[in-house]
C-alpha cells in the first residue's frame, strides 16, 4: 500500500468526534493583530544572559500559530558575541539584517550580511552568528515554533551570567545542541 493511501485510510479510522475535540485545543488567532515597535507581543522585553546580552521582542508567538511559526526583533547589544555552533533538529531559521553587520556560518560556508540582507538556516544544519558592528538589529523566523521562545525566557531568567554546562543543558532542553564554538571575528 503506498504511504498517502495508508495515512487516507488510517485518518479515515479517527472519529469525527476525536477531530472536533482536537479542534477546540487549537489557539491560532482568527483575526490579524498588531505588535508595536519597540514592543514584544508577550513578556516585554527578553533581556539575554549567556551567549550575549541582546534583546528580544517576540512579535509572533508560536502561540499565535498553533506551533508553525515565531517571529523575533533581536536588538544587538553584543558586539563581538554571539552563538555557538549549534543544529536545531526540528526548525528552519530565517535571519533578516535591519541594521548593523553580522558574520554567519552555515554548514562550511561562511557569510556577511548587513541591512537588507537575508540568511535562511536549514534545519539539522550546524551554524552560528556573530555580531560585527557596535549597533545591529535583525528579525528572527522560526518555523515551525517549537521550543525557541521558552529558550530565550529561560536565558533572560538568570540573575548572573550562565556557565557553559549550563547553557548547553538549557540547549538541550529547548531541541537545540551545542556543537562547536561560537563564531569568531575580528
Amino acid at each position: 500500500m503506498k504511504r498517502s493511501k495508508f495515512i487516507l485510510a488510517l485518518i479515515s479510522c479517527v472519529p469525527i468526534t476525536a477531530l472536533a475535540k482536537y479542534k477546540e485545543t487549537l489557539t491560532r488567532q482568527d483575526k490579524g493583530f498588531k505588535t508595536n515597535a519597540g514592543e514584544g507581543r508577550t513578556h516585554g522585553h527578553i533581556q539575554l544572559k549567556g551567549v550575549n546580552a541582546n534583546v528580544l521582542d517576540l512579535k509572533v508567538s508560536g502561540k499565535d500559530t498553533d506551533g508553525d511559526l515565531a517571529i523575533f526583533e533581536q536588538t544587538g547589544l553584543s558586539p563581538k558575541r554571539g552563538t555557538p555552533l549549534h543544529v536545531h533538529h526540528n526548525q528552519d531559521e530565517t535571519f533578516n539584517v535591519i541594521e548593523g553587520e553580522y558574520h554567519f556560518i552555515v554548514g562550511k560556508e561562511k557569510f556577511k550580511l548587513t541591512a537588507g540582507d537575508t540568511i535562511f538556516l536549514p534545519r539539522k544544519v550546524p551554524h552560528a552568528w556573530t555580531q560585527v558592528s557596535q549597533k545591529a538589529k535583525m528579525n528572527v523566523i522560526v518555523q515551525p515554533a517549537g521550543k525557541l521562545e521558552e529558550f530565550f525566557v529561560t536565558m533572560a531568567a538568570f540573575k548572573g551570567e550562565p556557565s557553559k554546562e549550563q547553557v548547553a543543558k538549557i540547549f538541550s532542553d529547548h531541541e537545540m545542541e551545542i556543537v562547536g564554538p561560537p563564531l569568531l571575528v575580528d
